[in-house]
């Protein structure tokens, strides 16, 4: 190049505009990162060739592209995940809120399958069906042994809505199998599993996850507890895992006036997305506990996050998982789903929920263990936040960033009630055999003797002898019964069975009211609401 050319190049370099330099930079930029992607692009592609039409032995093509694409994610971060194209429809079921079959809750008990409850209002309920069958045949093939699993009940008693299934139903009390018709329809999967009133103004809403019909859910919820005097309202969020962005943003909604930040969200390719609260909203005013836990995720944490930073409600219970990544659907030419991680969420005072995964995947899942052996579970000072990650609430209380939504009143894990003995009774079933061989016995008696949950819950109680059965069961089933872990543990015992036997005998919901009365949360949230000054130590009572 003539040098005169050059000096004039470098010369008009210093004259042109500096935000005109900077995009020329930013273009080159663009353009580098553009071309280093295409070369990567044709080195998989390139790759994949060779493997195909080189390598020694026949391959699954697929299976093997299926496998890398795995692994790349896996490298990504803890919750970017791949969906193939058979599973994309039952990944979305718990979410969307329905799905297509008989109707029935089940599990497997001795190798057969037991109809726990049939769904109200279902196929499996129109026919006749009732909780305590036992599913013997499906279609004329054998329903019992060794090789039943819960996909195998999945795979026979699901399908398509007005196909028809035919099984075969052993019915205590009843010398030969009862033949039934299932015509298989469109069943509800409820997001709620309970809502009902603690007191004359308390009222009690637990959501498992935020699907599609969780907002209408918790609105008749509302509406529903609000004609029995709700005044206060305790919003269990414990072990809720999340779901749509969109049902934590109408949900919180409901909680906060109008025009209140509820999240935002932002990325190195997704720019700062904020939601607001309308003015829509059946529960604004009044007393509001949110109880969350180490298993509230992503969605739960959005609201708990929202309501602690604009001091509308307290938070109850124990550090939430911290999983504050966005994931977008990204379909596949095979129709098969990338769920890629996009931004991440911030809650309205600038704190990230996400929790830090340097160490990989591994480490990441194992935090649970890690916050045990660190005690964090049973002792809040064990958790040590620098002040970097320090945060202002509306009223300038301090909250902490750094991964999870740190509650303003820790109720420490329950390793009394909770124990190794009691780890036992569940791993080896005893609680389910016992309740199961129980109702076999005596469910008509019950039903009639208690003719509505209301009856059963206030005067049914386990007997010493019931008792000792049930002891019997777990010496069956080689449960070493350690009486110092046991004796200060009988009564919390007796009311789990007491809260199994009414779910299977009215309703799934009525479970969670019976164990109410012992549960430490709860309890710690009605004093809460019952001490006007602790109360307002954590609230903002001004709009």
């Amino acid at each position: 190049m003539n040098q005169n050319i050059k000096i004039t190049i470098f010369v008009l370099g210093f004259l042109l505009p500096i935000s005109l330099m900077a995009q020329i930079n930013s273009q080159d930029d663009n353009t580098v990162k553009e071309l280093d992607a295409n070369k990567t692009t044709r080195k998989i592609s390139t790759l994949l060739y060779y493997i195909n039409n080189y390598y020694v032995d026949t391959l699954d093509m697929p299976e093997i592209v299926e496998t890398a694409i795995i692994q790349t994610l896996k490298e990504l971060d803890p919750h970017s995940a791949y969906i193939s194209s058979e599973d994309v429809e039952r990944a979305d079921e718990p979410l969307k809120g329905s799905f297509e079959g008989v109707g029935i809750t089940f599990q497997l008990y001795k190798d057969t399958i037991l109809v726990v409850s049939p769904i109200p209002g279902g196929p499996s309920d129109k026919v006749g069906i009732m909780a305590g069958d036992k599913i013997i045949k499906v279609d004329g093939e054998d329903a019992y042994g060794e090789d039943i699993t819960n996909k195998w009940v999945m795979d026979h008693l699901r399908g398509d809505k007005g196909t028809k299934v035919e099984v075969a139903i052993y019915r205590n009390g009843n010398s030969n199998l009862i033949d039934f018709e299932i015509t298989r329809d469109k069943i509800p999967i409820n997001s709620m599993d309970a809502a009902f009133m603690l007191d004359k103004k308390t009222g009690y809403i637990k959501l498992n996850r935020f699907a599609k019909t969780s907002l209408k859910e918790v609105n008749d919820a509302l509406l529903d507890l609000k004609d029995q005097g709700l005044k206060n309202l305790i919003f269990d969020l414990r072990s809720n895992s999340g779901g749509y962005l969109g049902t934590a943003m109408s949900i919180s909604d409901e909680f906060l006036p109008k025009d209140k930040l509820i999240v935002y969200t932002e990325g190195i390719h997704s720019p700062r997305q904020e939601l607001v609260s309308t003015n829509a909203g059946e529960f604004e005013d009044g007393k509001l506990i949110i109880l969350i836990n180490e298993g509230s995720a992503s969605a739960s944490e959005i609201v708990s996050g929202a309501i602690q930073d604009w001091d509308r409600g307290v938070i109850i219970g124990r550090r939430s998982f911290g999983k504050g990544l966005v994931q977008r659907p990204l379909q596949l030419p095979d129709r098969s789903v990338v769920r890629l991680t996009i931004a991440r969420y911030y809650t309205p005072s600038g704190r990230c929920i996400q929790k830090p995964y340097d160490d990989g995947v591994d480490e990441y899942y194992a935090d649970f263990k890690h916050r045990m052996e660190h005690g964090e579970l049973i002792h809040p000072d064990s958790i040590n936040f620098p002040d970097s990650l320090k945060y202002q609430t509306q009223n300038g209380r301090t909250v902490y960033g750094g991964g999870g939504i740190m509650p303003d009143i820790f109720v420490p894990l329950d390793s009394v009630r909770y124990n190794d003995l009691y780890s036992q009774f569940i791993r080896k079933g005893v609680f389910n055999s016992f309740t199961n061989d129980y109702l076999a016995s005596n469910r008509s008696e019950l039903l009639n003797k208690y003719n509505s949950f209301d009856e059963f819950n206030s005067s049914f109680y386990l007997s010493d002898g019931d008792f000792d059965a049930f002891l019997k069961v777990a010496e069956e089933k080689d449960v070493e019964v350690d009486d110092a872990e046991l004796n200060p543990n009988v009564d919390f015992i007796k009311l789990q069975l007491k809260a199994l036997l009414a779910r299977n005998l009215y309703d799934a919901s009525d479970y969670f009211e019976v164990m109410s009365l012992m549960d430490k949360e709860i309890m710690t949230a009605m004093e809460v609401i019952s001490n006007n000054k602790t109360y307002s130590k954590y609230v903002n009572n001004s709009k």
